[in-house]
C-alpha cells in the first residue's frame, strides 16, 4: 500500500507518498489527479490518501522550507530504480546542504567516470527530489543544467540553502 498526501510550500504544492519501506515519491507542482496517475503508473499497489501516514515527511519538509532543517532523517524507498540509479541517488544524498557537485563528480563517485550523461538522466527522473537533493547537481561549468520541477525551482532551492547554510567556523588567533 502507498499512502499519499500534499504539502503547500514556497515552491508550490508537493505530492508526498510513502510505502511500507519508506519515502517513495515527492512530486513537485502537482495536483491530486496528476499525482495519483503517476503513482498508479509507478507502484502497482493500492493507494490511500493518508495525511497521518505522511506526517513525518511533511514535518521535515516544512522544517527544510523554514530554514530549520539541513539534513533529512527519513528512510527512502528506492525499489523502483535500477542498481546504477540507486548508486547515483545515494551518492547525491551525500552532497552536503548548501554545496553543489557536477554530474561528472557523481559519475566518478559511483565508479563510472564516463557515465555523466546517465547521471544526468538519473537526476532528471529522481523520484524523491529535495530529500535526494538533485538540485545540488550542476553542469561542469557550474551552469544549472536541468531540473524536473523547472529551473526556477532549482534556483530557488539553491538560493534557499545558501541563505540558511551554517557559516564555516574560523578559529580566531
Amino acid at each position: 500500500m502507498i499512502a499519499y498526501d500534499f504539502l503547500d510550500t514556497p515552491i508550490g504544492r508537493l505530492g508526498v507518498a510513502v510505502s511500507p519501506n519508506g519515502l517513495y515519491r515527492i512530486e513537485l507542482r502537482t495536483d491530486e489527479a496528476r499525482f495519483v496517475s503517476i503513482l498508479r503508473k509507478t507502484c502497482g499497489q493500492e493507494l490511500v490518501h493518508s495525511p497521518s501516514a505522511t506526517e513525518e515527511v511533511k514535518r521535515q519538509l516544512q522544517e527544510y522550507f523554514a530554514g530549520q532543517r539541513r539534513h533529512f532523517d527519513l528512510v527512502v524507498d528506492l525499489e523502483q530504480v535500477t542498481p546504477f540509479q540507486r548508486d547515483v541517488l545515494i551518492a547525491c544524498l551525500r552532497i552536503p546542504y548548501g554545496e553543489t557537485r557536477s554530474y561528472a563528480d557523481l559519475a566518478r563517485a559511483v565508479g563510472r567516470p564516463k557515465a555523466f550523461r546517465a547521471v544526468g538522466m538519473t537526476m532528471a527522473m529522481n523520484p524523491i527530489p529535495i530529500v535526494i537533493p538533485c538540485h545540488r547537481v550542476l553542469r561542469s561549468d557550474n551552469g544549472l543544467g536541468g531540473y524536473g520541477g523547472g529551473l526556477d525551482i532549482k534556483q530557488w532551492l539553491l538560493q534557499h540553502e545558501a541563505a540558511h547554510r551554517e557559516p564555516a567556523s574560523c578559529p580566531i588567533e
